[in-house]
């Protein structure tokens, strides 16, 4: 593998110690998959992530999807 120096803002560079703390890899580790999934054309934010804020917001009824008699007449 090449090696690359790059140089990270205090902020950044304290973030990515503490989440490879975290993850209990080394930030080269962290690093090197961030810049692939983006390579990769990977955001890195799931579905439940990008709207996890909104989830539940809306009142309705719980079983929407599943009861038959809120689903007569659906797609005709």
């Amino acid at each position: 593998m090449k090696t690359i120096t790059v140089k990270l803002p205090e902020a950044l560079a304290a973030w990515l110690s503490r989440y490879s703390r975290k993850l209990g890899r080394p930030q080269s580790d962290v690093v090197r998959e961030a810049l692939q999934r983006v390579s990769a054309g990977e955001s890195g934010t799931s579905c439940h992530d990008a709207f996890a804020d909104v989830c539940g917001v809306i009142e309705g009824p719980k079983d929407l999807s599943t009861n038959p008699k809120h689903l007569s007449g659906f797609g005709e």
